[in-house]
């Protein structure tokens, strides 16, 4: 059973920022595309940012760029994700995942829980 688990989410003011994370004490990612989606009630999940393996290309929505950074320490198994000028609509719940393809959840096959991101 893959475990990935989120942390580091909160709520914080329109403008702030938040740093996430999501490691696994069962799970390499270092072999994977790794991702962080989010998902508004009564929305759908979208795909916030992806970071590849080997070149480590990234991939942001559109919604995200220049304010949300993504990376990865593999040596630490850790996914981070450093969000920036945050806006009431990136409150959700976000999520990691591993194993798919860049921005597009239906790809991946490995899910964390989630950590709640709230900005008033």
């Amino acid at each position: 059973h893959v475990q990935l688990v989120e942390s580091g989410g909160a709520s914080v003011q329109a403008g702030g920022s938040l740093r996430l994370s999501c490691s696994s004490s069962t799970y390499t990612i270092g072999p994977y595309c790794v991702g962080w989606f989010r998902q508004a009630p009564g929305k759908k999940r979208e795909g916030v940012a992806a970071i590849s393996t080997g070149s480590g290309n990234t991939y942001y929505a559109d919604s995200v760029k220049g304010r949300f950074t993504i990376s990865r320490d593999n040596a630490k198994n850790t996914l981070y994700l450093q969000m920036n000028s945050l806006k009431p609509e990136d409150t959700a719940m976000y999520y990691c995942a591993a194993g798919g393809s860049g921005l597009t959840p239906r790809t991946y096959n490995s899910w964390g829980r989630g950590t709640q991101v709230t900005v008033s």
